[in-house]
């Protein structure tokens, strides 16, 4: 092979090599942007489940919720306290298994704050995987959880599109779906347990109020969504 058709032959091999380099880094910005993306959309729904969230169990451990509603209130009074309750819990799951599906699978992982976010969701999951040495209410093993959060997510989702289920649906698909109703019936029950003695949950609503605000003060750092006042962690009067 004469010198030229080396020369021909390098600067091909160079050019491919260089295209093949500028596609990779296309891509990894391409894949960097939707990440971006994602994570605005879905991180602003996931801190408003857990804004719900947390506020719910706020109200609980003062006392005031579940005393009020569905051991004072009336029969209505006492259906919305349960549904809503167990609501507020499976659509932060919900916005936990999109985030995983459509997020973590582009690298979530990859920066700093990506990684905080994800250290503070399975510290969450943790505590609602905690069994104690009395009562297990509102107990969830992992694989609960993701399965409570799968069968929040509405079917007619794609990604970068997802949502969960809302109250009015959750409701319907309670009373007419017996395979999703059986996902929640131990949940209801253990809000009712709750409203008869906290006692034994108290530790558990705790953990799950203090890393709920924790974690949206990652997700609203500046406070854009959610002013300081309005996320407190309980402490005893």
């Amino acid at each position: 092979m004469d010198t030229l058709t080396w020369i021909s032959a390098a600067v091909a091999l160079a050019s491919a090599a260089t295209t093949g380099l500028l596609g990779y880094w296309q891509q990894r910005r391409i894949a960097s942007v939707e990440r971006l993306n994602y994570m605005n959309q879905y991180g602003a729904s996931l801190a408003w489940a857990a804004f719900d969230l947390q506020s719910r169990l706020f109200n609980i451990l003062s006392g005031r919720y579940l005393t009020l509603f569905l051991v004072q209130g009336t029969d209505e009074d006492a259906e919305l306290a349960r549904r809503s309750t167990v609501f507020v819990i499976a659509e932060y799951m919900g916005w936990v298994e999109i985030l995983r599906r459509d997020v973590q699978f582009l690298d979530l992982g990859s920066s700093g704050p990506n990684r905080q976010v994800m250290t503070q969701l399975s510290q969450i999951a943790e505590s609602f995987n905690r069994s104690t040495a009395r009562h297990d209410e509102l107990r969830l093993f992992r694989i609960q959880q993701r399965a409570i959060g799968s069968v929040m997510i509405h079917p007619d989702g794609e990604p970068g599109r997802r949502r969960c289920l809302d109250y009015a649906e959750f409701c319907e698909r309670l009373d007419t779906d017996r395979r999703f109703a059986a996902w929640f019936s131990e949940l209801l029950a253990d809000v009712d347990a709750i409203a008869r003695d906290m006692a034994p949950a108290e530790r558990r609503l705790r953990s799950l109020q203090r890393q709920l605000v924790e974690l949206i003060d990652l997700l609203d750092p500046d406070a854009v969504r959610f002013p300081q006042f309005h996320r407190q962690v309980y402490s005893s009067p």
